[in-house]
């Protein structure tokens, strides 16, 4: 019996799972001052490994679907299950960013935009750029001296025309006019009670934030939080007046990503250990005993020790690089996306003359979106996307890749790989890096 473990865009359709992470971009789960994405990538690598397979991840957001998009050309980002933007105004599921029509339902109740916009004209506010004006979010740029008064004269304006509004001032910047039933906090008690209609609320949520729009998240019921390391004065403020002697909400001493991973070891929630911090040998770690964990972690693993081996962030040992060698059987081929296929044994041979070729320079390999199927008893087809980031040609370009793996005792994690299929996603086709197109030669 096929035993599918591959991710439906409809929460629904998907199996209760195990945990979810609810977290903000900005600041919380990206850190903008880490030019090498330390904290972000050991995260990406946990949750490919442990949680993408029966786990919920959603991020939330101040940004537009336009800013989002934009943010995820410039750093790498997982694809969430779900999209919590522009602070709690719309929520969209899955890769085809499908829009909950419930919720835009529930935010037109006494709402009037145009009325809002004509109100704050009239105070000389200045507005966001157009794409952070949305049909249930009015944004203006506001000093943080002027702040206070601006939120009061606008309210009593809007109160004026028998409209109850919501403001949110996150940033010392950004202030949002929204409607009363609007937030971050709102959005997601919003998607648990539909959870629970469905019986599929997650085991146990963890949500993350550094900022004041962050706040309502951490005020939902039934959930854990984490305050990152870094999270700005207004939201350390809210957390002294009404969370500090909560024992549900966790200060992180560590900035971003790695302040979330700090808060799953603090709420033993586990695995919490990515990947990207593991300094055993990888043949002697143990394995998981679930099948499907198993897959995951060889995707992940196989890929890391891939880019770890350019880099020379192993030791060059043939201890090493067997680790690039040990789980492809001799009759796995690898088709690469620039149409060349190649015996997947006589290409990982070619690399180790490639040792420590992109040392020192920006080179990162991350796997999304995993999906796995049982074809037969001990067959499994698995698809993912596959990230290269690479100095050498300037890239960041995307692989959709499909393989065949089967159980295989005295492996790394008990799986080998059968056979290798990469097509570029079009709008990330790159050049051929030089160190791949050497793996390509004969010897």
């Amino acid at each position: 019996m096929m035993n599918s473990v591959v991710s439906d865009a409809i929460p629904s359709r998907r199996p209760v799972p195990k945990f979810m992470i609810v977290s903000d971009l900005d600041h919380t789960m990206v850190d903008h001052e880490d030019k090498e994405y330390t904290s972000l990538l050991r995260f990406n690598a946990l949750w490919e490994a442990h949680y993408r397979h029966n786990s919920r991840l959603v991020f939330s957001t101040g940004r537009s679907l336009v800013l989002y998009n934009q943010l995820r050309q410039e750093v790498p980002l997982l694809t969430p299950d779900i999209l919590i933007m522009s602070v709690g105004t719309e929520i969209r599921y899955g890769d085809t960013m499908e829009e909950d029509l419930g919720w835009v339902k529930e935010l037109d109740v006494e709402w009037n935009r145009d009325i809002i916009v004509e109100e704050a004209k009239k105070l000389n506010l200045k507005f966001q750029c157009d794409s952070e004006q949305r049909p249930h979010k009015v944004s203006f740029h506001v000093t943080k001296s002027d702040a206070p008064t601006v939120k009061e004269k606008l309210a009593a304006a809007l109160k004026a025309h028998g409209l109850t509004t919501k403001f949110i001032y996150s940033g010392g910047i950004d202030l949002d006019v929204l409607p009363v039933g609007a937030g971050k906090g709102q959005a997601l008690a919003y998607l648990l009670r539909k959870f629970r209609q469905e019986e599929n609320t997650p085991e146990h949520t963890l949500v993350c934030g550094d900022s004041g729009n962050d706040a309502e998240l951490f005020e939902v019921a039934d959930v854990h939080g984490v305050i990152v390391g870094n999270a700005q004065e207004e939201l350390l403020q809210w957390h002294k007046h009404n969370a500090e002697h909560r024992s549900n909400v966790f200060r992180a001493t560590k900035r971003c990503a790695a302040g979330i991973i700090e808060a799953m070891e603090h709420f033993k929630f586990t695995p919490n250990v990515s990947p990207r911090d593991l300094t055993t040998p990888l043949k002697k770690q143990a394995q998981p005993k679930d099948k499907i964990a198993a897959l995951a972690h060889e995707i992940v693993e196989f890929q890391l020790h891939y880019e770890k081996w350019f880099k020379g962030g192993v030791d060059n040992k043939e201890e090493e690089f067997q680790r690039l060698k040990v789980t492809l059987l001799p009759a796995c081929t690898i088709i690469h996306p620039w149409g060349v296929e190649t015996v997947a044994r006589k290409s990982i041979e070619n690399a180790r003359r490639l040792y420590g070729s992109q040392k020192g320079k920006k080179f990162f390999i991350w796997i999304d979106r995993i999906r796995i199927l049982e074809l037969t008893e001990g067959t499994w087809a698995v698809k993912f996307d596959k990230w290269v980031k690479s100095e050498d040609t300037g890239d960041t370009t995307c692989r959709l890749t499909s393989a065949l793996l089967e159980n295989k005792a005295g492996t790394p994690n008990g799986v080998a790989w059968l056979s290798i299929h990469e097509t570029w996603l079009h709008e990330h086709e790159g050049k051929t890096p030089s160190y791949v197109a050497e793996m390509d030669k004969s010897k």
